[in-house]
């Protein structure tokens, strides 16, 4: 089973500060409004289909053809103040992934703001309580409280089940994956960027596609066209990362900081 999902962070009109977290390393993932603009155009000049939301996606690829998904991680505000307009002018909807320690706070959405998203068709799910910076190095209770609280806010809010979750800061590995299980999360989107969609004991894994400040207009274009070379340059770029992150550890947070101001 195949799916491409695209990850966007948070969108400015004028600075980055306007919505999700303040920081150098976070502001590598802010998108200029027109630059969200254009990735958008770029994905629906290629695609005639709609953005699948997780919870009809596996009756969406029993039909065939390859899917894609729209997903917004950390829960700022901008998801409610211009992400969502622009996704439903198109008749789409994404995926809204929500850090709740921080709702309500400057720059974040709050709980108003999120019921009316859910209520406009958008799909809510956690992005962890309070965002740890390297998620996956948390003993195994941590992270399943970190998804628990998070699962547990989200539901007082919408009054219904949020199972659906993504990994904050690409820290992923399967104790990651056996936490947000026990936690009651059944779809997990991790920071791989892969088109598998792999069922599992744990969770189902689905991979994603991120489109970073600075990238060509058309990188979602490329990230969702058929052909698998489009996307090859992505997976080459997340591996090397990952080659990386270990060896650095902490330190991987403080150069991405330097590197980004």
């Amino acid at each position: 089973m195949r799916a491409i999902s695209l990850l966007f962070h948070d969108v400015h009109e004028t600075s980055p500060d306007e919505s999700g977290f303040r920081s150098a390393a976070a502001d590598r993932y802010k998108l200029r409004l027109a630059d969200f603009d254009a990735q958008l155009e770029g994905v629906a000049a290629v695609r005639d289909d709609i953005p699948q939301l997780s919870p009809c996606l596996r009756d969406s690829m029993a039909r065939g053809g390859n899917p894609f998904l729209i997903t917004v991680d950390d829960g700022g505000v901008s998801y409610h103040t211009l992400i969502a307009d622009r996704l439903e002018r198109r008749g789409w909807r994404g995926h809204c992934f929500v850090s709740t320690e921080f709702i309500g706070q400057r720059g974040f959405l709050d709980a108003g703001q999120i019921r009316d998203l859910d209520k406009r068709g958008h799909v809510i799910g956690s992005h962890s309580a309070s965002h740890p910076p390297r998620f996956s190095t948390l003993a195994f209770d941590a992270m399943v409280r970190e998804w628990t609280r998070s699962r547990e806010t989200l539901e007082d809010i919408l009054g219904h089940d949020v199972d659906v979750a993504s990994v904050p800061g690409g820290y992923f590995s399967s104790a990651v994956a056996s936490a947000a299980r026990a936690a009651g999360i059944r779809v997990l989107f991790t920071s791989e960027p892969v088109t598998s969609v792999q069922p599992g004991p744990a969770c189902t894994l689905i991979g994603r596609f991120t489109i970073r400040r600075g990238d060509p207009a058309d990188a979602a274009q490329r990230f969702v066209m058929p052909a698998p070379w489009a996307r090859s340059g992505a997976w080459v770029s997340w591996n090397a990362k990952g080659l990386v992150k270990p060896l650095l550890g902490s330190s991987y947070m403080r150069i991405s900081d330097w590197v980004s101001s």
